[in-house]
């Protein structure tokens, strides 16, 4: 490199430099770097200070002319290693990438071009804030040869570099001594909670949050409170599962009208949290509630409602393995059941002891007791060997169970062994929560007559174990069947209970088997229902037992917030229905049963109705088909049995009979066809279900 340049490229000088889009203009030079070749310029743009660092080489490429000017008259004084200097300190706060010399410039005109655009991949433009600009243009109104300030400029620069790096120790002080403290603590929890659970820091953080609470469950001398409808939630203990796989109880009791769930939750960073949901029932039984305090507040105060001619019903709903059967039948010893322990037996009792008081005795009421099942939209009799039941109604709208079977009974002791043998009867099945779950909605009635005449019936229902459609989609068919009826048949139950309480014109009771066996149980004035919703307090089932509690809030609404007593329920007014049936059950629907009414899952149910009415007029087609040829085939054969029949009689008749009995059997054959289409698109339509799952 000609050292002519130098002199030529000085702190101060104006030289043309070209920006990386091609533009040629002005700028002032800063600082000159000997040892690195290039130089740092300045100048202004749309009011503010810009700047770049240029090769030595690419300056000459863009002025030639500074080769060839005579020397400038630059003082001997200007000491151009302080400038290197403080070239070196910008360079540190900066932190540029500074380019590697490049060689030194040929004239040709291709070389040339090649330099150009080196300095625009090369080249690093930055920008200086208003402040430094103004101190910058400040600088170069001194003289560049004042060597003192400069220094000073270059100390400043060093001083506030040295407190940036002090700060920044500090920092990285703090976040180290922070995370020894988080970790400390960790250990210290770790300590406390055994750190084998899977899921123990949840557990911490719920026993944290117990223990702020004041917590006054529900006692046996509590006063009775008397509800048209009163909703109850009961939690279960700990099965010994959920104990063997060390889950974390989710559910907290902390009064008898309120339950609390504490939902995990995780952030995006990971960190746990809990979102703790508050609802509010009539009554809120914890894990300590025996049956008998289960019993002395739901279903006891409904007794004496059908010794003044009228209809209850007692419903226990919830998750599969929450404890429905538990409540309703009685305590399990491993697989047998102590029907004495349960509501059915408890609720028998008190009938026989108020039918021994004085002002019952006289009044020549008889005990009648019906125990049968719904299952997959049939009804079955569970203390007829399980014969299948017709569901009809007469001329005056009265449904009615044709073949139910009412055994009559003279005590508690006879009621506990119907219970035990319709209870072996009823059907069950494998699910994802339980080995021996209760496909079937079992209802067990106790009835009063006075001279055949019906005074009052007490209908205690064991529904089936509700669960989530995206969980039915994936199994057999026969299982996705059963979760289908088992949810529409739960959803029309809560409807007719809503409209129960609002005192509508109008319940839906024809939505399912279930609800039109119960409909004398949803009309009229002296008709008082308790629903008691299970829970499981396992953190596996925190989502199920939210569905549960918001199910059993829908039917009731309560402010958890209230101080107690009854509420109207939060729901809109609707106009006045006309006697005729809607052929459609108009729902209010929950937020969180939008899976269930997705557009998928319309289409499986309606598809579901279509083999289930398909299904019957197939049965119905054969069962005509069996008593027409069974007739026919008996007189054919009844007239050869003549020693003077008519042949020619005989034979028209038997041609007759196969053409009629083969129109017969194409009939069959097409709604067979129908059937196994509506097969196909549950099969397609439970496809499409699992694919929404989430």
């Amino acid at each position: 490199m000609d050292s002519r340049c130098y002199r030529h490229v000085y702190p101060g000088a104006v030289i043309n430099i070209q920006r990386s889009n091609g533009a040629i203009h002005k700028a002032t030079v800063k600082v000159v770097n000997v040892e690195l070749s290039c130089v740092t310029v300045e100048w202004i743009e749309g009011g503010a200070t810009k700047g770049k660092e240029v090769d030595i080489n690419d300056v000459i490429a863009v002025n030639p002319e500074l080769l060839e000017l005579p020397p400038a008259d630059v003082k001997e004084n200007v000491p151009l290693q302080d400038n290197v200097t403080l070239q070196k300190q910008k360079r540190r706060t900066t932190l540029s990438k500074i380019p590697a010399p490049r060689e030194a410039v040929t004239s040709n005109v291709y070389a040339h071009e090649q330099k150009i655009q080196a300095v625009r991949g090369r080249s690093r433009m930055y920008a200086i804030t208003e402040s430094q600009g103004t101190l910058q243009e400040d600088e170069m109104a001194v003289d560049p040869c004042t060597s003192l300030q400069t220094r000073r400029y270059s100390s400043n620069l060093v001083r506030r570099r040295s407190n940036i790096v002090k700060e920044m120790e500090k920092m990285k002080n703090k976040r180290e001594e922070k995370r020894v403290q988080i970790s400390e603590i960790r250990l210290k929890r770790a300590q406390e909670f055994d750190s084998t659970y899977p899921n123990w820091e949840f557990a911490r953080m719920i026993s944290e949050f117990r223990a702020t609470l004041k917590c006054q469950p529900i006692s046996i001398s509590d006063p009775i409170e008397e509800h048209r409808i009163c909703v109850c939630v009961r939690k279960r203990p700990l099965n010994r599962q959920e104990l063997l796989k060390k889950e974390c109880d989710v559910v907290t009791v902390p009064s008898k009208c309120v339950l609390m769930v504490h939902e995990p939750k995780q952030k995006v960073d990971l960190t746990k949290y809990l979102e703790t949901q508050t609802f509010r029932f009539d009554f809120s039984f914890d894990e300590t509630s025996s049956n008998e305090m289960v019993y002395r507040f739901t279903a006891r105060p409904l007794v004496e409602t059908i010794f003044e001619g009228g209809k209850a019903t007692c419903f226990a709903y919830g998750q599969t393995g929450s404890g429905k059967t538990h409540t309703m039948g009685g305590d399990f010893s491993g697989r047998a059941q102590n029907a004495s322990k349960g509501i059915y037996a408890f609720a028998s009792r008190d009938v026989f002891i108020l039918l021994n008081q004085p002002r019952y005795r006289n009044q020549n009421l008889d005990v009648y007791v019906t125990f049968f099942e719904i299952y997959n939209g049939k009804v079955f009799d569970l203390l007829n060997k399980k014969a299948k039941l017709r569901v009809l109604e007469d001329g005056k709208q009265q449904v009615q169970v044709v073949g139910l079977q009412e055994r009559p009974v003279g005590c508690a002791e006879d009621v506990i062994r119907m219970i035990t043998v319709g209870s072996a009867c009823r059907t069950s099945g494998q699910t994802f929560a339980n080995a021996s779950s209760s496909r079937s909605h079992a209802c067990f009635q106790i009835i009063l007559r006075r001279r055949g005449q019906m005074i009052g019936k007490f209908s205690l229902v064991d529904l089936a174990g509700n669960e989530r459609g995206a969980d039915t989609s994936s199994a057999d068919r026969q299982t996705r069947m059963e979760g289908a009826e088992i949810n529409k048949s739960l959803l029309a139950l809560k409807e007719c209970i809503r409209a129960l309480g609002q005192n509508k014109s109008h319940t839906p009771f024809r939505e399912s088997k279930l609800t039109q066996v119960l409909r004398d149980s949803f009309i009229g004035a002296n008709s008082r229902t308790c629903m008691i919703a299970m829970i499981s307090p396992g953190m596996s089932s925190c989502e199920y037992t939210l569905n549960t509690l918001r199910y059993a809030d829908r039917v009731k609404e309560l402010s958890p917030h209230d101080g107690g007593g009854e509420t109207q329920s939060q729901m809109e007014t609707e106009e006045a229905e006309t006697s005729t049936e809607c052929s459609d059950l108009q729902f209010n629907f929950s937020k969180d049963e939008e899976e269930e009414l997705s557009p998928h899952m319309f289409s499986y149910r309606e598809v579901m109705t279509q083999i289930s009415e398909r299904e019957e007029k197939v049965v119905e087609q054969l069962k005509e088909l069996r008593q027409r040829m069974t007739t026919e085939l008996d007189y054919l054969l009844g007239i050869t049995e003549k020693p003077d029949y008519d042949l020619e009689t005989f034979v028209n008749r038997a041609k007759y009979f196969i053409e009629d009995s083969s129109r017969n059997f194409l009939s069959v054959r097409e709604t067979l066809d129908a059937l196994g289409t509506a097969m196909q698109l549950e099969e397609q339509a439970s496809k499409q279900i699992s694919w929404q799952r989430p």
